[in-house]
C-alpha cells in the first residue's frame, strides 16, 4: 500500500509539473490578431493550427491525470486500517479507566511561599 501511495504521489506531482508547462507554452485566443497584422510569426514548431490542438489535448489528457491522481490519493488517504472500530473518540485515552482520587492538597502557609534569599 506504501508503495502504490509513492506511486500516485509522484504521478501527480510529474503531471502537474507538465501541465503548468505546457500551459505556459501555450499562446492566448487573441494572440493570432497580432500576427494577422504582421507583427509575430504564426508559423511554429507544429504549423499554424497544429500546436493548438497538440498542447490543448495534451494538457487536456495531463489535467484527467492530475485529478484521476488526486481522488486515488484522497481515497487511499481515508482508507482506515480493519483492526480499528471506526469511531475516533472510542480510540482516545478519555475513555482510559479513571485512577483513585488523590488526597485533597494542603495549602501552605504564606511564609513558606516566600523565597529565601
Amino acid at each position: 500500500m506504501n508503495v502504490l501511495l509513492t506511486v500516485m504521489l509522484a504521478v501527480q506531482m510529474i503531471s502537474a509539473i507538465a501541465m503548468v508547462a505546457l500551459i505556459l507554452v501555450q499562446h492566448g485566443k487573441g494572440a493570432d490578431m497580432g500576427a494577422a497584422f504582421g507583427s509575430g510569426g504564426s508559423g511554429s514548431l507544429f504549423g499554424a493550427s497544429g500546436s493548438a490542438n497538440f498542447l490543448s489535448r495534451t494538457t487536456a489528457v495531463l489535467a484527467t491525470l492530475f485529478f484521476a491522481s488526486t481522488l486515488m490519493l484522497a481515497y487511499f488517504g481515508s482508507v482506515r486500517p480493519a483492526a480499528s472500530s471506526g469511531s475516533v473518540l472510542e480510540n482516545t485515552s478519555l475513555n482510559a479507566p479513571v485512577p483513585a482520587a488523590l488526597p485533597p492538597l494542603q495549602a501552605a502557609s504564606g511564609a513558606g511561599q516566600i523565597p529565601a534569599k
